[in-house]
């Protein structure tokens, strides 16, 4: 979930400006966050947390992810008819299509969606401070059914990320 410069946040040292003190438990939270390349719900992290560190507490988990919410370091994300689930706040905007079978999460980009977007605010007289866009789909259960074949020539970016 890192950016297109593949840098990992940070969360230790942003934190620690905020005077944030940062606990061993703390620590390994953060070190799962940097290198979670999906998007996780507080339970997951526990479970990941917990093979680390045994100390780690849900409660702990939570007020971390409130915190990093807080200082904008993630986003928090509540997909319908799930838990919260959190990425990186930093990269490059991109919009969520969610998998009503699997959970799955898939990031993408489409420059066509952005600029229909701005159209619309702009006929509308609006200018477009933040959005958010999630589609919920599932796939097409019929053997051998394959969504634009040959490629998504439409100018948009798929990733599955979870």
């Amino acid at each position: 979930m890192t950016d297109a410069t593949n840098r990992k946040p940070d969360y230790e040292r942003d934190l620690r400006r905020a005077g944030v003190r940062i606990t061993r438990q703390r620590k390994v939270l953060l070190e799962i966050l940097a290198e979670a390349g999906d998007h996780p719900d507080a339970m997951e992290i526990f479970r990941r947390a917990s093979t680390i560190d045994r100390t780690i507490s849900l409660s702990t988990v939570y007020r971390t992810m409130k915190l990093l919410e807080t200082m904008g370091a993630i986003h928090r994300h509540a997909f319908e008819g799930g838990p919260a689930r959190f990425e990186h706040a930093s990269g490059r905007h991109h919009d969520h299509l969610i998998d009503l079978d699997t959970g799955d999460v898939i990031e993408f980009r489409s420059d066509r969606i952005e600029r229909l977007q701005d159209e619309i605010a702009h006929e509308l007289g609006y200018e477009i401070v933040h959005h958010r866009l999630e589609l919920y789909g599932r796939k097409p259960r019929r053997r051998g059914c394959h969504a634009r074949e040959g490629g998504n020539g439409g100018g948009w970016t798929p990733r599955l990320t979870s």
